[in-house]
């Protein structure tokens, strides 16, 4: 046979296996909408970008945050949207003010009206986050009617942050819960920074047991469903009595790090890199929360000080920022 032929007869099958194999795995960067429910959908691109989520009515549409980490930003959604829908964005509504999951919504604002809880507001002005300004804001809990469909915006005080809300759109049983649902592949938090535990925990049951959910949306990869708010308790919950205990004993936040390893909890996706953090900022929030008794370990009575058994500035080290959140 015709070495040229073979070469050529080679080089075909090469093309075709290469083009079997592009449709088989589908390329995740490219930013699309992947539909949810009837009117919900979310834009998928950046593996663990935070979500940017979409309800779709006849009278037009409302975004719930969007991101700037990865293709699928809000410049892409916006030209998007447009190719799609003969109707524009009449609501932006950001859950929280951490610019991972809001930055650059200020590109519809010649559309639409931003919604927040009142303290995102002031975060944002005072940090000068990159995001739109919130037009309307409010305290505990708000309802939007666009289109003949409803959707409830719920603030349980406290919980990631002091300003973080969820959005309910129970017509079509969906829930958007971001950095506080657990999503598949992630313990939801990279530290407790900016939380508050005790209200994290409390708010985690009332979300798990909200009626007329179906679907949860998370604040970063794919969906998930009410249970992944009591796995997620369950986790904060025995971490903040695990830490507890020890510091009660006297251990400091060396032996705490190599005594809690939490590992019923080793199946949680970004364990590995996520735990260090989690169990520091954790330590730092029982820090605050009690006061051990004089003659415990470190206290007066003992001949030491209780600031240098529990000393404060204990770096947290690598939280995981470039892992996939």
């Amino acid at each position: 046979m015709n070495k040229n032929l073979v070469s050529f007869t080679q080089l075909i099958l090469f093309v075709v296996i290469s083009q079997v194999l592009h449709a088989q795995v589908p390329d995740v960067e490219m930013p699309r909408l992947e539909q949810i429910s009837e009117s919900v959908f979310r834009t998928v691109h950046r593996p663990g970008a935070a979500n940017s989520n979409v309800i779709v009515t006849d009278e037009g549409l409302i975004v719930f945050d969007g991101t700037c980490r990865g293709a699928g930003d809000p410049t892409w959604l916006k030209q998007e949207l447009g190719r799609l829908y003969d109707v524009p964005v009449k609501y932006v509504i950001l859950s929280h003010d951490h610019e991972d999951h809001i930055c650059d919504l200020h590109v519809f604002d010649d559309t639409a009206v931003t919604v927040s809880h009142a303290l995102t507001r002031q975060h944002i002005i005072r940090e000068g986050r990159n995001t739109s300004v919130p037009d309307v804001v409010f305290d505990e809990e708000m309802e939007i009617h666009l289109g003949g469909k409803k959707v409830v915006l719920y603030y349980f005080g406290p919980t990631h942050t002091n300003n973080l809300i969820q959005a309910h759109f129970p017509e079509e049983g969906v829930l958007m819960a971001p950095d506080i649902a657990r999503a598949e592949r992630s313990l939801a938090l990279p530290d407790f920074r900016d939380a508050d535990i005790d209200n994290l925990i409390e708010t985690l049951g009332v979300l798990g047991k909200l009626d007329n959910v179906e679907i949860v949306i998370p604040g970063h990869w794919g969906v998930t469903n009410q249970e992944s708010f009591f796995q997620y308790r369950d986790y904060v919950v025995a971490l903040r009595d695990r830490v507890l205990e020890e510091m009660i004993a006297g251990a400091t936040i060396e032996q705490i790090l190599e005594r809690v390893t939490m590992d019923d909890f080793s199946d949680y996706g970004n364990y590995d890199i996520w735990l260090r953090p989690n169990i520091i900022s954790m330590w730092d929030k029982m820090y605050r929360y009690r006061e051990p008794n004089r003659d415990g370990p470190g206290g007066e009575d003992s001949g030491g000080v209780y600031q240098d058994a529990y000393p404060l500035g204990f770096s947290v080290g690598d939280s995981g920022a470039g892992a996939n959140q």
